[in-house]
């Protein structure tokens, strides 16, 4: 029997892991729209099987023209799934990522709703930033069961937007993914691009356990979670293993035959201080900076340990690219895209 053509609508296709996203659903035979704004960058969605739809969220009555917007590019029944992939990392204000990171996640539910477009699943990318440092001193891996207790603005927003969309009725399934990294991404490029240049900088002196994703597995899960997993449930998504700053670091030196790296060890202090700096000359300029105070919170924290046991057995959760795999693989497109 024929495998079901699934409707599926990607909000924020343009960015990181929306272009995954997209070439997943096409690698599984579904029928897939790709939601952009105007200035969204369509580089890798060149599919010519991919159908486009354009979101204004800046118009004088965002609810009205989203919802005119869907109505009008709306396939035939609507779309069985949607996935919401779109949000801000870093804002100069916190205003900006309430704005972004969880308005526009209301005014996209309200538009669903006027237009009687409501899918069967609506799955939403949060982040493991959603629930704070964890338990003080402790490498207990994070679990769904744990109270979130966010300590950056970002992770704030983001929880903000999981209870916004949990309150909807609108049937959801929540992720909340760990550090994402691969092919095209920017924020883990710069930790290679300095370890070519000979220098690994890590924060602090105490043990620091980091967990990875691979973007490939990240856009596996979501169709694995959309096929299987109940509603109303939120899951946790890394790869299982955790590794420290000088694992990351020799991984990386083998894949760009680095013989010699000095590691680079910053006092926490130290970063707190760069973070202030960098902030405020962001400001100065109107341009938000990669190094801000939400961003060393999230380098100081020492855990980031995660339990994957709930979704593995909801919808089969296994990641297949361990970090030594995703490492070459993404240091090889670097190379091969002329960044490294």
């Amino acid at each position: 029997m024929e495998k079901e053509r699934k409707k599926i609508l990607v909000v924020g296709a343009g960015g990181f892991a929306g272009g995954f996203i997209v070439e997943e659903g096409l690698r599984r035979g579904y029928d897939v729209w790709a939601g952009v704004r105007e200035s969204t960058s369509r580089k890798y969605l060149t599919d010519p099987r991919i159908h486009f739809i354009v979101f204004d969220f800046d118009a004088d009555d965002p609810r009205r023209a989203l919802a005119e917007r869907l109505r009008a590019d709306a396939p035939e029944g609507g779309w069985d799934w949607i996935i919401y992939n779109l949000g801000a990392t870093k804002c100069l204000r916190f205003s900006d990522f309430s704005r972004i990171n969880c308005d526009y996640l209301q005014w996209m539910l309200d538009a669903l709703k006027q237009s009687d477009l409501i899918p069967e699943k609506f799955l939403f990318i949060s982040s493991l930033s959603a629930m704070g440092a964890g338990r003080k001193g402790s490498y207990e891996p994070f679990t769904e069961r744990m109270v979130p207790q966010p300590n950056t603005r970002y992770g704030t927003s983001k929880l903000k937007a999981e209870m916004i969309l949990q309150m909807s009725g609108v049937p959801y399934i929540v992720f909340r993914a760990t550090g994402l990294y691969g092919p095209r991404d920017r924020d883990y490029f710069l930790m290679f691009e300095s370890i070519k240049k000979g220098f690994d900088f890590s924060v602090g002196f105490r043990r620091q356990q980091l967990t990875f994703l691979y973007i490939t597995d990240l856009a596996e899960a979501i169709y694995a979670a959309l096929e299987k997993a109940p509603v109303g449930e939120t899951y946790n998504v890394a790869h299982p293993s955790a590794y420290t700053q000088a694992q990351f670091r020799r991984l990386s030196m083998k894949q760009m035959g680095k013989s010699l790296v000095l590691p680079v060890k910053v006092p926490l202090w130290g970063l707190k201080a760069v973070c202030v700096i960098a902030e405020k000359i962001g400001a100065a300029k109107g341009k938000p900076s990669t190094l801000n105070s939400d961003k060393y919170n999230i380098l100081a924290q020492r855990n980031w340990n995660v339990s994957i046991d709930k979704a593995a057995r909801d919808f089969g959760f296994a990641p297949k690219v361990d970090l030594a795999e995703g490492i070459r693989r993404s240091v090889e497109w670097y190379k091969q895209e002329g960044w490294l």
